[in-house]
């Protein structure tokens, strides 16, 4: 059975009114070709066979590209993903990639991306990518939603950080500038699943639990994501889709760009949106930040943290000077 997401009040403004009739089941893709396939026309039905055969192919392929391989015209696979409730063959392509990303195995993932890659030019191939991969994410991203996860954030008893494999470096980069800003913050990375839930299992309303994930998603992730619901807790998803499995169980979902670069998934964009998390938080405690930036810094000094054998021409007082003299 479907699962309904309704919108309960202000306070509570979040996934459920980004994700509208967006649920795992309602858009997945080899779902709804499914269900539809008694209806379609002779053409439509090739298509349908062809992507369902060959979805790792179809992804990068035009509506006139793969009407040509099905032997049908473009048109007709612009009807086929109006058929399936789809605004058109982009919105279809986008399902389609939501589908490869999250179905295709790492060796599948280097094999279908490596005629998308100029091999003469790599470098500036993946910055342009990541480029895009940003500005779309400006474009798309729900401030509201990003406003009251922030607000979650600066009023939570506990703030747990949760991210594993390819987005335990975004945790820990998270955890580490938040650790400066609060004294309640921990960060869980370990891929076990045993000390995932130990480390969470105090979790109740009070706190606030941001999950990271993006293809191919993490079930631990997940399951820990499930049981702070259960708990109440305020529940923050950093993935690439509404759709994503993480976002089901969030109360507000950022979504970041993410897309399938060789075998690995660009994560420039969900940085981004971290970054923007400590901005904004920073500039809602700047009192507190400064106060402990400066224990901060005395520590980082005396115990000689950083190399700072340059300061002296940043023009350091003197007393500081004679720490490195």
């Amino acid at each position: 059975m479907d699962k309904e997401y309704v919108i309960i009040d202000n306070e509570n403004y979040g996934v459920d009114a980004q994700r509208k009739d967006y649920t795992m089941n309602k858009n997945d893709l080899i779902h709804r070709i499914r269900k539809n396939m008694p209806k379609l026309s002779k053409g439509q039905k090739l298509i349908a066979n062809y992507i369902l055969d060959h979805y790792e192919k179809a992804v990068f392929l035009t509506a006139a590209k793969l009407g040509t391989i099905v032997g049908v015209s473009e048109s007709t696979v612009v009807r086929f993903a109006n058929e399936l409730g789809y605004d058109g063959y982009p919105k279809f392509q986008d399902a389609l990639e939501e589908l490869v990303k999250s179905k295709l195995t790492a060796m599948q993932r280097l094999e279908v991306t490596t005629d998308r890659i100029d091999t003469s030019h790599v470098l500036k191939s993946v910055l342009q990518m990541d480029e895009e991969k940003i500005r779309s994410t400006r474009e798309q991203i729900d401030e509201e939603a990003f406003n009251h996860a922030i607000d979650k954030i600066i009023g939570a008893r506990t703030i747990y950080i949760l991210g594993v494999r390819s987005c335990a470096g975004l945790a820990s980069f998270l955890g580490f500038y938040l650790n400066i800003i609060f004294d309640n913050i921990k960060v869980v990375n370990t891929n076990s699943i045993s000390e995932m839930f130990e480390a969470i299992h105090r979790v109740n309303e009070e706190d606030v639990i941001i999950g990271i994930s993006f293809p191919r998603y993490s079930k631990r992730v997940m399951k820990c994501l499930e049981f702070a619901q259960s708990k109440n807790a305020s529940v923050i998803a950093i993935t690439d889709s509404y759709i994503s499995p993480i976002a089901s169980y969030s109360d507000y979902a950022l979504i970041g760009s993410s897309e399938m670069v060789s075998f690995v998934d660009s994560l420039v964009a969900p940085l981004s949106i971290i970054n923007a998390i400590i901005v904004a938080i920073s500039l809602r405690k700047k009192d507190e930040i400064s106060v402990n930036l400066e224990r901060l810094e005395n520590i980082w000094i005396e115990y000689e943290v950083y190399d700072d054998s340059h300061r002296e021409s940043w023009g350091l007082p003197n007393e500081q000077k004679e720490k490195f003299d």
